[in-house]
């Protein structure tokens, strides 16, 4: 669970133990809590997309696909060097504070 700069609270659900070894495809899914907003404007979009770039310009992601709806985003993709988890915490602590 993570809190971004504007007070709204992201939450990652747990899972099971999940394979993940360099080049597994996972769906990942993040939602905030109580199905709250997380991208309410155009910047927060453009932010999160930003940030994902970045992992995929360090050879950490291969993304496939994404979607961002207000309050939940989707992304399909293929890690790299970085276990998930990793590369998770690095997009979405960027994102929030």
């Amino acid at each position: 669970m993570f809190s971004d700069n504007r007070g709204f609270i992201i939450e990652i659900m747990p899972r099971k133990s999940r394979m993940d070894a360099p080049g597994t495809l996972h769906h990942i899914m993040g939602r905030g809590i109580g199905r709250a907003k997380i991208f309410r404007n155009r910047q927060d979009r453009e932010d999160f997309l930003s940030r994902l770039t970045a992992l995929c310009l360090a050879e950490d992601l291969i993304v496939y696909a994404w979607t961002l709806m207000s309050n939940h985003f989707h992304i399909l993709a293929r890690t790299g060097r970085q276990p998930l988890a990793t590369s998770m915490r690095r997009l979405l602590t960027g994102y929030a504070v």
